[in-house]
């Protein structure tokens, strides 16, 4: 399950981190997760060479919105580190977020890396933590931590199967007798739902919406459900009007966004049904009387659900605290 080597009994981790496309989750022993904020860092240029700023909730704000001498760059993009700069930085401000809680260098720390990643992917990450001043690092495999914060069994003799839907990466795996059966990772999550949302307000109501407006109104969209009320099954959507270039409101049934949901989800339900199709017999069979488990901060469970139970003929279910599994996995680790 890891890449780099483990500790001694000795040398026993002091943090566990959740390194996220959108955000970054620290846990402690006993405690548990003691920091969570955006995956976000600000720099400014000066001469041609950027200056920290700023990382994580003050960044937030700054998204869409930042002067030309300030960019807005985030540590990872498709579930994997793409500037280790920025990853070091926001390292380096969780860490003094948690100072006095754990040693601020020389720490010993759990970091969930998606399944599929590269050798160089895991160098970089390695690099980025060395940076931070982290001495040493184990990297744990994300549905893995995942599987374990969902309360599934994968040390026993059965499969366990798992979708963690994450803001860059979705990944597909089964787990039985604490191995990783079959794994499968699509680098598309919440944050390619977002632009697929802006894309159709932009090509179907010439309407334009920025990235944290495209977030929100994915939220209110995958919280909406059957039962609502005929009020609650409108959405409206602040931005600029493309045919008056002014700003503007513009208020939509949430069905209209049905299309954009199911062709989204549809990949991953796919994705699914290649790693049944490559499962053993037995393996399959247990599928037939468990269920598959959801989990991650980009799902939204209906259109999931469906989409899966439609291709592949196996019922999905939400975990609870879906969003936080990885972080309850990588704790579980800590203390055992």
């Amino acid at each position: 399950m890891t890449y780099f080597p483990f500790f001694t009994r000795t040398q026993k981790p002091d943090l566990a981190i959740d390194l996220g496309t959108a955000n970054m989750r620290m846990v402690i022993q006993g405690i548990g997760c003691v920091f969570d904020e955006p995956s976000l860092c600000c720099f400014e240029d000066i001469g041609g060479r950027p200056r920290f700023i700023a990382a994580g909730t003050a960044v937030q704000a700054m998204v869409d919105r930042a002067p030309k001498n300030l960019r807005v760059r985030r540590p990872l993009a498709r579930g994997v580190l793409q500037d280790i700069e920025a990853t070091s930085e926001l390292l380096k401000h969780g860490l003094t977020s948690i100072s006095g809680r754990v040693r601020r260098y020389g720490s010993r720390v759990l970091i969930g890396l998606p399944a599929d990643a590269t050798k160089a992917e895991a160098n970089a990450l390695l690099a980025a933590a060395d940076d931070a001043g982290i001495a040493q690092v184990e990297l744990v495999r994300e549905p893995f931590a995942a599987a374990i914060g969902a309360g599934l069994p994968v040390g026993e003799a059965r499969a366990s199967m798992i979708v963690e839907c994450g803001a860059g990466t979705t990944e597909i795996a089964v787990f039985s007798i604490d191995g990783q059966c079959k794994t499968r990772s699509v680098r598309i999550g919440g944050q390619n739902l977002d632009e697929a949302i802006a894309e159709y307000l932009q090509t179907k109501h010439h309407f334009l919406i920025g990235r944290q407006t495209a977030e929100t109104l994915k939220k209110e969209l995958s919280d909406r459900t059957s039962k609502s009320s005929p009020a609650e099954n409108v959405v409206q959507a602040k931005g600029r009007d493309l045919r008056t270039a002014l700003p503007g409101t513009l208020s939509l049934p949430c069905s209209a966004f049905d299309p954009v949901f199911e062709k989204h989800f549809s990949r991953f339900a796919e994705a699914t049904r290649t790693v049944l199709g490559e499962l053993s017999p037995d393996l399959a069979a247990d599928l037939l009387d468990g269920q598959i488990i959801a989990t991650g901060g980009g799902i939204s469970e209906r259109f999931l659900a469906k989409a899966i139970e439609r291709e592949c003929g196996v019922s999905v279910v939400l975990a609870r605290d879906a969003s936080g599994c990885v972080a309850k996995g990588l704790q579980y680790l800590l203390e055992n």
